[in-house]
């Protein structure tokens, strides 16, 4: 998914300033996501197809990434409701990418459970410890989802 400014001008815009803030940086350095960080963490940017209006959303998340496959955490800092991105991705989940610095890479997407789910909760939780605390403060089990290379 090579975008131009007009793509960009078609994207659902995020409803809160600070992740505005954070994709403005990375269009600002030329597209790079490493631009953007999170208590000096890097963050990818993930495009999905908005679920209800049918256009691109870009999602900036947490830097995740095992063997090319990439983690898309919806803790949403612990609230008690899924941030908006999470009804995209499941329901288009063949239509997703992942822009990692300046690379962006076609996915596929698919939301973990059970043992699998385990072994990247614990990824996903090393690469930003803040996961952990996010959990405890929301009684809904935090969903997440492996994005694989199509």
């Amino acid at each position: 998914m090579t975008e131009t400014t007009a793509d960009r001008d078609n994207y659902v815009q995020p409803a809160t300033s600070w992740v505005r803030n954070q994709l403005d940086a990375i269009d600002e350095a030329g597209g790079d996501s490493s631009a953007a960080k999170v208590q000096g963490r890097d963050v990818v940017v993930v495009t999905v197809i908005g679920a209800k209006s049918g256009r691109p959303r870009r999602v900036p998340l947490m830097r995740v990434e095992h063997d090319g496959n990439y983690l898309a955490v919806a803790s949403h800092g612990g609230a008690p409701t899924h941030p908006q991105w999470t009804a995209s991705i499941r329901k288009n989940p063949d239509q997703v990418s992942v822009l990692d610095g300046t690379t962006e890479t076609a996915m596929t997407s698919r939301e973990l459970s059970g043992q699998e789910r385990e072994i990247w909760w614990e990824r996903g939780v090393a690469a930003f410890p803040s996961y952990a605390d996010y959990q405890t403060k929301t009684e809904r089990l935090i969903p997440i989802f492996l994005l694989e290379p199509r």
